[in-house]
């Protein structure tokens, strides 16, 4: 794996936030807030997991050696707009990161400790796809309730970002 599939993939993970934030402004508060069944229930317990989990945990893994110890469910905002907009910003962390991140890491091991304090050492670059992976899982899980409540989803596949670019050449 290389920089620049890492590039895009940071680039992709703020697109399809940015996607998924403009579907979610129709949502009505009981759809967002309540269990849809989803593994962190709602669509705002699934948000603010995605939060905690690329915000709160991996990104200071990466980007600063070590986070703190949160469950996965923790609730960091509890206002949905906001916590939207979170998501949002920090998804720009990602890009930047990317700019100065030494590659020379890519080939090494990441040590961090888990959500529970346990200490964990894996593979650094595949990890770091791990993280992008884990948004487009969650988001899919959103626009398939979504889908399913009757509310218009956005294309979240990655095409649609090369699409998009392409038409702006």
């Amino acid at each position: 794996m290389d920089l620049k599939t890492f590039e895009l993939l940071a680039n992709y993970n703020l697109w399809a936030t940015q996607k998924l934030k403009h579907a979610l402004v129709s949502v009505s508060d009981g759809d967002f807030f309540s269990d849809q069944g989803l593994y962190f229930k709602s669509i705002f317990g699934t948000l603010n997991h995605l939060l905690v989990g690329e915000h709160y945990l991996w990104f200071p893994r990466f980007a600063l050696q070590h986070s703190a110890i949160l469950p996965l469910d923790h609730i960091v905002e509890t206002n949905r707009t906001q916590l939207i907009e979170q998501l949002e910003k920090k998804a720009e962390n990602w890009i930047h990161f990317l700019k100065q991140v030494d590659t020379n890491f890519f080939d090494q091991d990441l040590h961090y400790k888990t959500s529970t304090g346990v200490a964990m050492s894996l593979p650094y670059a595949e990890t770091l796809m791990h993280v992008f992976n884990h948004a487009t899982h969650h988001r899919g899980q959103i626009t398939a309730v979504l889908t399913a409540m009757g509310y218009a989803c956005p294309e979240l596949d990655l095409i649609y970002m090369l699409l998009e670019e392409n038409a702006k050449k």
